[in-house]
């Protein structure tokens, strides 16, 4: 019975840290490589689950609409945002968070005009697991698997294959990007909407597992700041490490007090990391990784 419950604790453990590595992934790709502070990402998450909701009532397989049709969608929007107000922005931190924060309240807006600001969501499509006598959500496991998958993905695409370094190389020089042919415009623009079809992804496959709001962009953004600021430059490698910690750190609080000092406690150690490794974890363990 022992056994059991250490195996659950680690089930558990895992998915705290794969939701908050799939919630982070989108904004540690576009601030991680193209220094975008996009303050808009928790609502580009919070429209994956909408686009989710309304595919399955226009009658879409809710397979296909978590995982085809809410990135695509979000992809598409990134895509408008991207053309009508980031290109604009590039090298100018400070203006990108004021516009992409006036574009969340603006997004948030519309959201509450269209979907009303009732709490819905997403039925869950897998039932429980046993592990001894105790029962875990299934769905868990899929959401362990698709963050797994997505991160494994995307270190493979920045690390291996052409595109990856070309995409790595313009971040770092634009002016020999476009001396070897390539156009930093287009590069950015492909890395801004790839951010966003994350972001729609994570919404999407977080759907039936939170309560959909317009204003829940505010407790996908908090967390995944953290997480992508605590990993440091490393897009991947940052990612995977600060989820780890931070979300280690929020369940073992969790199990031994409440969810509330799991959450309080997942924010001080962000606190003392980032007082430590000003830079990030990545700035001192995995310099160079993807």
């Amino acid at each position: 019975m022992s056994i059991d419950i250490v195996f659950v604790s680690v089930f558990d453990l895992a998915y705290t840290v794969a939701t908050l590595a799939l919630v982070s992934a989108g904004l540690a790709l576009i601030f991680g490589l193209m220094r975008v502070i996009n303050l808009a990402h928790g609502e580009f998450i919070v429209l994956g689950g909408y686009t989710t909701i309304v595919a399955l009532r226009m009658g879409c397989n809710i397979w296909l609409a978590m995982l085809i049709v809410a990135p695509i969608v979000v992809g598409c929007f990134g895509f408008l945002v991207e053309r009508l107000v980031i290109r604009h922005l590039y090298g100018r931190t400070v203006d990108t968070m004021l516009a992409t924060w006036g574009l969340s309240l603006a997004l948030s807006g519309a959201l509450s005009m269209i979907f009303g600001t009732t709490t819905t969501g997403v039925p869950n499509p897998v039932g429980s697991l046993s592990i001894g006598q105790y029962q875990v959500g299934g769905y868990s496991l899929f959401i362990i698997a698709v963050s797994t998958l997505l991160l494994a993905s995307l270190y493979f695409v920045l690390r291996s294959m052409r595109v990856g370094m070309i995409v790595r190389g313009a971040m770092q020089s634009a002016e020999v990007a476009a001396a070897l042919g390539h156009s930093p415009q287009r590069i950015y623009m492909a890395t801004f909407v790839a951010g966003s079809m994350v972001s729609g992804l994570a919404g999407g496959v977080l759907s039936p597992l939170v309560g959909l709001t317009p204003s829940a962009g505010g407790q996908f953004i908090a967390k995944a700041f953290i997480t992508v600021i605590a990993g440091g430059a490393s897009v991947v490698a940052g990612t995977v490490s600060a989820s780890a910690l931070l979300g280690t750190v929020a369940k073992v609080f969790e199990l031994l007090s409440s969810p509330v000092v799991g959450e309080m406690a997942l924010l001080i150690c962000a606190v003392i990391l980032l007082r430590v490794l000003p830079q990030g974890i990545t700035s001192r363990w995995f310099k160079g990784a993807a």
